[in-house]
């Protein structure tokens, strides 16, 4: 598992940069990447990685059959 700071160093010297340059850049990067995901629900970086948020429907109450019980299930909002 590369750490912020290990691939800091990987792309600085790759591209003749300075880490803390290039960990400003991460940093920028998990900020727009996580408004994205808050107002659209999905992030990709292209050729890399797509991040996408999932939607649990609610659940209604009533009564269910668990181990030849009948269990009453709560209501629960959804996710």
């Amino acid at each position: 598992v590369m750490t912020k700071t290990g691939l800091a160093d990987a792309l600085a010297t790759e591209h003749d940069m300075k880490r803390s340059q290039v960990a400003k850049v991460l940093d920028t990067l998990a900020t727009v990447g996580a408004k994205e995901v808050k107002s659209a629900g999905k992030f990709t970086i292209p050729g890399l990685c797509m991040i996408k948020t999932r939607l649990k429907p609610a659940t209604k109450a009533g009564k269910g059959e668990m181990f030849g019980k009948t269990v009453f299930v709560k209501a629960k909002p959804a996710k």
